[in-house]
């Protein structure tokens, strides 16, 4: 078996190497330009486990080894780093670290990694999230301009009769410009929002039970 200490960054990782059965000890830096470190771990004979610390730029790596069908530990980057006693600290050293964890049973994975669909799952929670609030910051400018026309309506500006409301002001030229823009862009994204809203409550009822993914909250889904 090869245990591979695995210092991930984002151009490049650096690598330790033990053949358990030949006590074999290799280094190497891989960058992550064109297909070198597909290239690199396709070529690994035998079965072959990777150790890497948690981190958020690993998703592609991960998907990766799993295509690759290699076994990849996810490691608990404080106590990865607690166990290590040499105050000095490199690239080189963090990947020799990890693989010496691993081949003394002592390497402290995390107790829980998402799977390729739960990650995926993530991606969609967080789109909606960002476009929501991008609509929320389009509704505060409207608000704000039918304000500086005397027009308090709150809720009820996003009304049919609050649209026609605000498309009937009275504007100077660039005002009424930045106010039809804002209607267009908001009609955009209430139609990005309400596709992606059906596609997590679909995410909900399709992983109903599983608190992992997706969390369904009077009606509504929120990230966890």
């Amino acid at each position: 078996m090869k245990i591979v200490g695995c210092d991930l960054h984002a151009r490049q990782q650096t690598i330790a190497v033990v053949d358990t059965d030949t006590g074999d000890f290799t280094e190497k830096t891989v960058s992550h330009e064109g297909n070198a470190v597909r290239e690199f771990y396709a070529a690994l004979k035998g079965p072959v486990v990777v150790g890497i610390e948690a981190t958020g730029a690993m998703q592609w790596f991960l998907e990766l080894l799993e295509e690759l069908g290699i076994e990849c530990r996810v490691g608990h980057p404080a106590k990865i780093r607690a166990q290590e006693t040499r105050k000095q600290k490199h690239d080189r050293r963090s990947a020799q670290h990890i693989a010496l964890l691993m081949c003394a049973d002592q390497f402290p994975d995390l107790r829980w990694t998402p799977t390729l669909q739960q990650r995926d799952q993530r991606q969609l929670l967080m789109h909606r999230h960002k476009l929501v609030r991008m609509r929320a910051q389009v509704k505060n400018q409207l608000q704000h301009i039918a304000l500086n026309q005397g027009q308090q309506k709150k809720k009820g500006l996003w009304s049919q009769k609050g649209r026609e409301l605000l498309q009937k002001l009275e504007l100077e030229p660039w005002t009424a410009r930045r106010r039809d823009d804002l209607l267009q862009l908001f009609d955009v994204l209430n139609g990005y929002c309400a596709g992606l809203d059906e596609a997590v409550q679909q995410a909900a009822a399709a992983n109903a039970g599983d608190q992992s993914g997706v969390r369904a909250h009077g009606g509504r889904c929120q990230p966890v």
